[in-house]
């Protein structure tokens, strides 16, 4: 199981995720993708869907139209671990093809 990820570590975590925000009363951490279409919006989450299952970690998100919102964060762990850092950055590779 991934261990939490300490204050410090979060800290520099998000200095290297562009858009990424903590979750008021959370642990975790959220990211509003928008896209052209709604096309283009269900292509982002088929692509994190396959990338999400082969790493058997699932984000938490919702669609509408255009719009993607994400909140990520490790059920199991409690709060925020390295699979969800690792988890957003994919996402924000395929946010850009």
């Amino acid at each position: 199981m991934a261990e939490k990820l300490s204050g410090e570590a979060r800290a520099r975590a998000l200095k290297d995720l562009s858009g990424w925000s903590e979750v008021p009363g959370r642990d975790a951490i959220a990211k509003s993708f928008r896209f052209k279409s709604f096309n283009e919006a269900w292509g982002f989450m088929s692509r994190v869907a396959l990338a999400a299952e082969k790493m058997d970690h699932h984000p938490e998100w919702s669609n509408v139209y255009n719009k993607v919102d994400v909140v990520l964060s490790t059920h199991d762990a409690g709060g925020l671990t390295e699979f969800d850092l690792k988890l957003a950055a994919k996402m924000d590779v395929f946010a850009k093809l």
